[in-house]
């Protein structure tokens, strides 16, 4: 049941806050960074969560359930199986959408909104059919936030990188979130003020080592404009090795598992990176826009930010970012 996230106390996390020592920063010692104690992400209007009682009856593990069998039914008959007229550009070359991105979304759209009365999904198919969709953040519904395959380049071409992600959010809050990589066999979960697991075993963060080469997984070229290029290059400095990411889903999974030190991404979609980053502050870690403020799901974001495995990688990755924005 969801009791957990109407009673308990929110998690240990931590966010960068100071949006002032961030924006005039010229050394990553600049950035303040001080205990949100909020799970690091604010809501639309900054103030405390306020939860519908709706929540206190739904099965997380019927969600579990439901996440598994989309994916089972729609996704997994369809990887390495995919003929040419199953995949669709969206916005370009490297924007694509599969058949079964849509049937997925449409299987978890009717399944967790009766697990759970009166709430809305906010999908990446739904909303690119009918951008009003992402009203529904700023709502008083309870919101699913839906990927229903995330990393389809990955996918169309057979690599199993790829995941569905689902988070629950109210009033702008992130409350639950489900990562699976089917192909991989990994889910992992994280409710809010409760932790995260991943296929049933605690994750934990952890922090680098002293003086280690941070890896460190950024916006990837294909989809970066050339003032986001510029600012992302700032990271190829002594110290950090940067790549492009795969997966955002799975990104944020790495770093949850302590084997990715941070992410440094310049988009924004809520269906990107809302199941992330809880799973990420769950497990320990933290995370900070460019400006220094929680990430928000409902957008508006300054861009880019960073989930890091600790505050102070939070902090350096930021500071180089703010001074090349």
């Amino acid at each position: 049941m969801i009791e957990a996230l109407r009673t308990q106390e929110p998690g240990d996390t931590t966010n960068i806050t100071d949006a002032a020592a961030v924006a005039n920063v010229t050394d990553v010692t600049d950035v303040d960074v001080t205990d949100a104690g909020v799970a690091g992400i604010a809501d639309a209007a900054g103030g405390p969560m306020t939860l519908s009682p709706d929540l206190s009856g739904l099965d997380l593990a019927a969600v579990d359930a439901a996440v598994r069998r989309a994916a089972a039914d729609e996704v997994m008959p369809r990887f390495r199986q995919l003929a040419v007229e199953d995949i669709v550009e969206k916005n370009g070359p490297h924007d694509l959408v599969t058949i079964a991105d849509r049937r997925a979304e449409e299987h978890l759209t009717a399944a967790l909104t009766a697990l759970l009365p009166g709430s809305r999904v906010v999908g990446e198919e739904a909303v690119h059919a009918d951008p009003g969709v992402l009203d529904a953040l700023h709502g008083d519904a309870p919101v699913w936030i839906v990927d229903p395959v995330d990393g389809t380049r990955q996918f169309v071409h057979g690599d199993p990188g790829f995941a569905t992600l689902v988070a629950l959010a109210h009033r702008g809050e992130v409350l639950a979130s489900w990562t699976y990589a089917p192909a991989l066999g990994l889910m992992a979960v994280a409710r809010r003020g409760a932790g995260a697991e991943l296929n049933g075993v605690p994750l934990r963060t952890g922090s680098p080592a002293p003086d280690a080469i941070l890896d460190v997984a950024t916006s990837h070229y294909d989809f970066t404009d050339n003032d986001q290029k510029r600012v992302l290059a700032a990271l190829d400095t002594g110290g950090i090795a940067p790549r492009p990411c795969g997966s955002a889903g799975l990104e944020y999974l790495h770093v949850a598992r302590g084997d990715l030190d941070a992410t440094a991404f310049s988009w924004e979609n809520a269906w990107d990176h809302a199941a992330g980053l809880l799973l990420v502050h769950e497990a320990g870690g933290a995370s900070g826009t460019v400006t220094g403020q929680p990430f928000r799901i409902t957008g508006g974001n300054a861009l880019p930010f960073t989930a890091a495995r600790d505050a102070e990688t939070a902090r350096r990755i930021l500071g180089l970012l703010a001074a090349a924005n």
